[in-house]
C-alpha cells in the first residue's frame, strides 16, 4: 500500500515513457554458512585489496589462551559477493470491485484489532453507506485498512465519496476512502551485481567463542599492515549454524 502524500511539483514531464516506471529499492536476503564472515570497509578499495589477496592468515591470540602452537594462526579465505538484483520489473494491477482502502486513521492508543471492529461495526451499517463485510485487513506497512464488503455495488459509491465521516468511540474522524488496488508480478529481470565495500571470509575454524572471533578478525582487518582499513561493520557465523544477512541500498559515497 502507497502512503498518501503532499508533493510539489516544479517541472513539466516531457518523456512518456519515464511516467509508467517504478523504482526499486533493494532488500536482499543473503545466506551465511557457518564457518564464515561478512566484514563491510567503509572504503571499496580496501575491500578490493583484501579480495585480491584471496588468503590471509589470521592471529588468534586475543582473548583467549590457546595452549597448541598451531593453532594460534588460521588461514581464511576472502571473496566478493555476489548478488542478484533486479533491472526490470513488470506488474499488472486489478481493482478489486469489493473492497476499500482506509486511510488517515486516528491514533486512539487501541489494539490494531480493536480498531477493525471498530471499523467493520460501521462500515456493516446500510445507514453508513456499508454492508455486510467478508474480511478485513490491517496494512502494517502503511497504517492502512482494507475493507472488503461480501457484495458488489458497496465499494464504488464508498470511494466515490472520497472521505466519510466515521464515529469511532466518542469521537468523530475524517477517514479517507480510496480504491484497493492488487498488483501480481508479470516480469522480471535479474543481473548479478558485486558489493563494492563487503567481502565474505569463508574457512573459519571454531577455535574461539563467537565473540571473541569477531573481536580477533575486525581487530586483523582494520590495520592498513595487513591490507585492511576501517571497519563498518562485520558478521559472523560460528560452524554448525546459519545465519541470514540483509543487504540494502548502498548510499554511502566511495
Amino acid at each position: 500500500a502507497l502512503p498518501e502524500k503532499k508533493m510539489v511539483f516544479k517541472g513539466l514531464v516531457t518523456n512518456k515513457e519515464d511516467m509508467n516506471k517504478l523504482m526499486l529499492t533493494p532488500l536482499i536476503r543473503y545466506p551465511l554458512p557457518g564457518g564464515s564472515a561478512l566484514i563491510t570497509f567503509e572504503k571499496a578499495k580496501v575491500a578490493q585489496r583484501i579480495i585480491a589477496a584471496k588468503e590471509h592468515v589470521v592471529e588468534l591470540s586475543y582473548g583467549e589462551k590457546l595452549e597448541e602452537l598451531d593453532r594460534c594462526r588460521v588461514r581464511v579465505q576472502a571473496a566478493p559477493v555476489e548478488l542478484l538484483l533486479p533491472s526490470a520489473l513488470e506488474m499488472g494491477l486489478t481493482w478489486s470491485s469489493r473492497s476499500i482502502l482506509v486511510s488517515d486513521l486516528p491514533s486512539l492508543g487501541i489494539s490494531d484489532e480493536a480498531l477493525l471492529d471498530k471499523l467493520e461495526l460501521f462500515f456493516s451499517k446500510t445507514k453508513n453507506g456499508g454492508g455486510e463485510v467478508d474480511s478485513r485487513e490491517f496494512l502494517d506497512d502503511s497504517g492502512q485498512v482494507v475493507l472488503t464488503f461480501a457484495q458488489d455495488g458497496v465499494a464504488e459509491p464508498l470511494i466515490a465519496r472520497g472521505h466519510i465521516q466515521v464515529l469511532i468511540g466518542k469521537g468523530k474522524y475524517r477517514l479517507k476512502i480510496s480504491p484497493c488496488m492488487s498488483g501480481d508480478i508479470t516480469s522480471l529481470q535479474l543481473q548479478p551485481s558485486c558489493c563494492p565495500r563487503t567481502v565474505l571470509l569463508s574457512g573459519i575454524p571454531p577455535v574461539l567463542g563467537q565473540e571473541s572471533m569477531r573481536d580477533t578478525l575486525e581487530i586483523h582487518f582494520q590495520k592498513d599492515s595487513r591490507g585492511g582499513g576501517e571497519v563498518d561493520a562485520l558478521a559472523y557465523v560460528p560452524a554448525g549454524q546459519w545465519g541470514v544477512a540483509v543487504f540494502t541500498e548502498d548510499v554511502t559515497l566511495p
